[in-house]
């Protein structure tokens, strides 16, 4: 690959991240049985404990936490938190798997210029985030350098709501519902949920992408 001013080291594609885990085994057992990630072999020449998974094109490489009462797990499901993100087949069926398994997770949606987008996010075991969602409903379109950062956030439209898996609550498309394992359904008035998008490494690039197709729908 040649250098140049967009790839000045030369990278090539993504190839880990790493994780530090209270439970080695809990966390094997999440990214392996809830994500579909296979487990694969690790250097024997490492002196601490660990694991490494493969999947989806990249790998997953835990270690195990050298004080696990220090590890404190996230409670609250945050979009805005630090996250991984997976592209699905179905929204449908991961939430239906999702509930099946027990596991809590929040919905929420994300409406621009006439596209969508569905997210699923949960926790893995240490309270690391996850999103699920069909975010290749958003065309990826190169900005030009002339361009100016977006200058307010998107938002993210909707209620919350607090409801027991298995037991889906009715909600509109643009409502947020978190589903918790215990507990009988009850609604929490939370209004809009303004999301700006910081968290995310392509924040910008989402936002310039939707901006960019709005342009060419619409020309001024």
């Amino acid at each position: 690959m040649k250098a140049d001013s967009q790839n000045p080291l030369r990278l090539k594609s993504m190839n880990h991240v790493s994780f530090v885990c209270g439970s080695l085994a809990d966390s094997v057992s999440f990214y392996r049985d809830v994500l579909g990630f296979v487990q694969i072999r690790r250097p024997g020449s490492f002196d601490f404990d660990g694991a490494w998974l493969f999947g989806y094109g990249f790998g997953i490489h835990l270690l195990q936490s050298e004080d696990r009462m220090k590890k404190t797990k996230k409670r609250e499901i945050n979009p805005k938190d630090d996250h991984i993100s997976f592209q699905c087949e179905s929204m449908e069926e991961v939430e239906k798997k999702l509930e099946e398994m027990g596991i809590n997770y929040v919905c929420a949606v994300v409406e621009e210029g006439g596209i969508r987008v569905d997210q699923i996010f949960l926790h893995d075991p240490d309270g690391f985030m996850i999103e699920i969602c069909n975010c290749d409903n958003i065309p990826v379109v190169p900005i030009s350098d002339n361009e100016s950062p977006p200058s307010s956030p998107i938002n993210h439209k909707g209620d919350a709501a607090v409801a027991s898996a298995g037991n889906r609550a009715a909600s509109p498309p643009t409502r947020g519902i978190t589903h918790s394992s215990k507990g009988s359904p009850r609604f929490l008035k939370t209004g809009s949920i303004n999301i700006d998008w910081d968290f995310s490494p392509f924040s910008f690039q989402f936002v310039r992408c939707i901006r960019k197709c709005i342009q060419l729908v619409y020309p001024s």
